[in-house]
């Protein structure tokens, strides 16, 4: 049962985030996309950074135990599916994440994106046997691996790199790439938060 509090505390705590950078406003993630307002694409990178950095510091001091490390498997599907939120994201502002964030926040039309996601999800199981016959589910670059070697992984690295510095290195790379980041790279001066 706290497992269960903790994890409502903590998504609640997430939403919150989400919702105050702007993630839940359709309107923001266009001014992120169409590349005239980078504010959020800023606070995306600093935190992608910023966890990195805690999560293999963390590791390499023996903060955090390297067994919870989940490491999804690499199929061509991944790829296919990967295009196709990227594409959701643009067209509706939303990803399944921030979708659920502005329903919680009152905004009617994410109703309509989670159930699109779900209609999607349910095709999927639907059609998974054809895409499974098509090969797309099959594992590419060794399956689960990781970028380098991580001590004490059940994960193989397609390097021979010790994983945790380059999870720290590419961490801070993403943490200056956040700063170094103009506050636009096109049109009108940005907007603080565009009106919903």
């Amino acid at each position: 049962m706290t497992t269960i509090l903790l994890a409502i505390v903590i998504g609640a705590a997430f939403g919150a985030v989400l919702d105050r950078v702007g993630a839940s406003n359709p309107s923001y993630i266009n001014t992120m996309l169409n590349l005239t307002n980078l504010n959020l694409a800023k606070a995306i990178l600093l935190a992608i950074g910023t966890g990195s950095v805690l999560m293999f510091g963390g590791q390499m001091l023996g903060l955090v135990d390297v067994g919870h490390m989940s490491v999804k498997t690499a199929y061509l599907g991944v790829f296919l599916g990967g295009l196709l939120l990227g594409a959701g994201w643009a067209l509706s502002g939303y990803c399944p994440g921030t979708g659920v964030v502005a329903a919680a926040s009152g905004r009617k039309d994410a109703l309509f994106f989670i159930a699109g996601g779900l209609l999607g999800a349910a095709a999927y199981m639907i059609s998974y046997p054809a895409w499974k016959a098509l090969g797309l589910l099959d594992k590419i670059a060794g399956g689960k691996v990781t970028l380098g070697t991580v001590p004490g992984a059940k994960y193989e690295g397609l390097t021979a790199l010790p994983g945790d510095i380059l999870g720290i290195v590419l961490g801070l790379g993403f943490i200056a790439l956040a700063f170094a980041l103009p506050e636009r790279l096109m049109g009108q001066p940005a907007q603080t938060q565009p009106a919903e």
